[in-house]
């Protein structure tokens, strides 16, 4: 006898397995195990406001901010690094050329909106993103804000969905309100990051202060706020990035900075391997803290700028691979004794983008073999020694690691204790190429879960 299942239980079985178990904006509160991460305070720069309105970018999103504004009080440098992918957003190409016609110099404002990337979309798409810019220079009505023959003088940002052209009117009549409700509290900057979030599940905010050696009198703040996680794999550098400080650092010198510090921060992560069309992070800086100018790399203060910075952009970038559509875990790649660090960056991104080492770390499976497979076809990299290569997990609680192969050697794998390793939410790969020291690259990924395929699914409806 066939027993037949009602309808209408077979209607229920598959919406269950269907529930959405993340939590993206417009959709519910941040997840308890991602509170955490969420700054409840910080250490803002001097001279920089921020700002969030809601555009309803998305038709679907009634009620959250969709519209970020960040400003400086007086004209400032600016610098930005922007994605590879041939296929670059209208705002990466108006970003760029914006920075590139003044130098760098005179910089106001970013403007960023979520919900519609304003990527793939011609002609119509340059002509929204440059009126984004233009309306919200619109908004500073001193002096120093007035057209000095070098155009607009805002950074323009947005992220969401491909291929759809922005409701610029909505966003258009928007930005007076955001630019209206500028302030420098920190209710003002989390609502602003929280605004350009689309699958992110918390807003990814980060502030600290610095001192710098040119000027011991003074103390110095940095803030950066990013988005992203998906189609992540920054190759610059749909991420976005804005940092601020009230150093004092030439348009010249920021550009070195801050490129410099993405190469060991948002160009060393990877969620998917996916290079999205719209990736930039920015960099502003307004002096308004005081001190002698940070000039160029000769400057005083020049090396210590580049160690704050660099560290601080690894914390924020790491926020992000912790915030990795449908991710469970935080893993670190960590690729030592290479000929180059050239090597050991490209065997670590290897590692971290194959989708057979990502899919074991989710089902807590030591396969050290997918690891080593992985490390044997990273492209153009000669320091690979089969005969030497080992690889070991290590755990994060300060216990000793746990080898799984030794000068290309297996060894014995006590399964119980790669079963706890392999338990914790953050982890460590670390992979020695050789016996003989080298460089080394560190790279973070996460893993890959049901829910990555859920969210991605059905993204764009």
């Amino acid at each position: 006898m066939v027993l037949q299942v009602p309808a209408f239980r077979r209607f229920i079985s598959v919406a269950n397995t269907q529930i959405r178990r993340y939590s993206a904006p417009g959709e519910g509160s941040i997840p308890p195990a991602k509170q955490k991460y969420v700054p409840t305070s910080g250490t803002y720069p001097k001279g920089f406001l921020a700002a969030s309105a809601h555009a309803g970018v998305k038709p679907s999103n009634t009620k959250f901010d969709d519209l970020a504004l960040i400003a400086s009080e007086t004209p400032c440098s600016g610098a930005a690094v922007f994605t590879k992918n041939k296929f670059q957003a209208a705002p990466v190409t108006v970003t760029r050329d914006m920075l590139k016609r003044r130098g760098g110099s005179g910089i106001r404002a970013v403007v960023v909106n979520s919900g519609c990337a304003n990527a793939v979309t011609g002609k119509g798409g340059i002509e929204d993103a440059v009126r984004m810019g233009e309306e919200t220079d619109k908004c500073f009505e001193d002096e120093s804000s007035q057209s000095d023959g070098n155009g607009s003088r805002t950074v323009v940002m947005s992220t969401g969905v491909i291929g759809q052209r922005l409701p610029l009117k909505r966003i258009i009549h928007k930005i007076p309100v955001a630019y209206s409700g500028l302030g420098s509290t920190h209710q003002h900057w989390l609502s602003a990051a929280r605004a350009i979030c689309t699958t992110d599940t918390f807003p990814k905010l980060l502030s600290r202060s610095f001192a710098l050696p040119s000027a011991p009198d003074a103390t110095y703040s940095l803030v950066g706020m990013t988005k992203g996680a998906g189609m992540i794999h920054p190759n610059m550098a749909t991420l976005l990035g804005i940092l601020c400080t009230d150093a004092p650092i030439a348009p010249s010198a920021l550009q070195a900075l801050l490129s410099a510090a993405i190469d060991k921060s948002f160009n060393s992560i990877s969620i998917d391997g996916d290079t999205s069309t719209n990736d930039t992070v920015a960099l502003l800086a307004n002096g308004a803290a005081g001190g002698p100018l940070i000039a160029s790399a000769s400057s005083p203060g020049y090396v210590e700028m580049q160690q704050t910075l660099t560290a601080f952009a690894v914390d924020l970038a790491k926020l992000v691979v912790r915030d990795g559509e449908g991710a469970t875990k935080f893993v670190t790649i960590r690729v030592t004794n290479a000929a180059s660090y050239a090597d050991a960056k490209k065997v670590a991104s290897t590692i971290a983008r194959s989708p057979l080492v990502k899919t074991a770390l989710y089902g807590k499976d030591a396969n050290w073999g997918r690891i080593l497979c992985a490390t044997g076809y990273a492209e153009g990299v000669d320091s690979v020694v089969p005969a030497e290569t080992s690889v070991s997990f290590v755990p994060t609680d300060g216990s000793a690691e746990l080898k799984l192969l030794v000068r290309g050697e297996p060894e014995k794998v006590d399964e119980a204790r790669a079963a706890e390793i392999l338990e914790a939410e953050d982890l460590e790969i670390l992979v020695r190429l050789s016996e003989r020291g080298g460089e080394e690259a560190i790279y973070w990924t996460c893993d890959f879960s049901h829910e990555y395929v859920t969210i991605n699914g059905d993204y764009r409806t």
